[in-house]
């Protein structure tokens, strides 16, 4: 059996798309690292965890939703390649995971007995069916695991990744408190799977369909975090989905209705873009007619 490294292909040559990727789901960790070598997390031992187990969970889940986008990029901007990352990107996904739960056992000094206690909240009862599928999605991502199983068996376990992303970001967007980061990643989440319901109908890399799903991504990130700031601090909704969605609120931040707009809109365009250049492409070809 031959090691092949992240950013190797199955030649063992060096591909430049895994490489990309690989950098992409480690700058998450140099940048933590960076962060604690400085002091940005605190001196103390147990507000550093406080702020790791944070920002570990956002990373973990950031990561997982990387995994989910592999197939919409990879149809929206017509790059079947991408589907070479996967793969990793679900691993990388798995250890960031493995590393906030540890981060989270530290954070309670390693007392199981309360650890078990605590993990009878909603929030972390969730996070622990969510880790409990990664771990076997992570286990049978080998290729002796396909074999196995076989591919049809394989690839409906490996569904499951759909539900096991909701998990997470229904264990993040119901933690304790009201962060931004809460909405953006579950508006993302929104957006991709309602990406798959258009592609479902063919309508994967439409521009037209891209921007209707922006804006409705867009309002579900928007009307999400009134709702919680309104259970969880009393703010009055309408106020607040007034202050999200004006443009004024760009001078002083942007929302995670504005990013998670951004985010669809990005994709919008890509596939608009991509379309462009394909029917230009298709129009230099010898014989190819151009219709009026």
């Amino acid at each position: 059996m031959r090691w092949i490294w992240p950013w190797q292909d199955r030649n063992r040559r060096v591909s430049w798309l895994k490489a990309s990727a690989f950098a992409l789901v480690l700058l998450p960790a140099i940048r933590t690292a960076w962060l604690l070598a400085v002091g940005e997390y605190g001196t103390v031992t147990p507000i550093v965890l406080n702020g790791l187990i944070y920002w570990s969970g956002v990373w973990a889940s950031a990561v997982l939703l990387m995994v989910l986008a592999v197939s919409p990029a990879a149809v929206i901007f017509r790059w079947p390649a991408l589907a070479d990352v996967r793969r990793m990107t679900g691993v990388a996904a798995l250890v960031y995971t493995i590393a906030h739960l540890l981060i989270y056992f530290a954070f309670r000094n390693w007392d199981f007995a309360f650890i078990t206690n605590d993990m009878m909240r909603l929030t972390l009862v969730l996070a622990t069916l969510s880790t409990i599928g990664l771990v076997v999605l992570g286990a049978t991502s080998v290729d002796a695991a396909i074999r196995y199983m076989g591919v049809k068996n394989w690839q409906r376990l490996h569904a499951t990744n759909y539900v096991i992303s909701g998990l997470a970001i229904l264990h993040v967007v119901l933690a304790r408190g009201t962060y931004a980061e809460q909405y953006m990643l579950a508006g993302i989440f929104f957006w991709l799977m309602g990406w798959r319901m258009l592609a479902r109908y063919g309508l994967g890399p439409n521009g037209k369909a891209l921007m209707m799903l922006a804006t409705a991504s867009c309002l579900f990130a928007a009307c999400l975090e009134a709702g919680f700031l309104w259970a969880r601090r009393g703010f009055d909704v309408f106020t607040t989905l007034g202050y999200n969605l004006t443009v004024t609120v760009l001078d002083v931040g942007y929302p995670p209705a504005w990013q998670v707009l951004a985010f669809g809109l990005l994709a919008a365009l890509g596939a608009v873009g991509r379309e462009s250049v394909a029917r230009v492409e298709h129009q230099r070809k010898p014989g190819a007619t151009v219709s009026h």
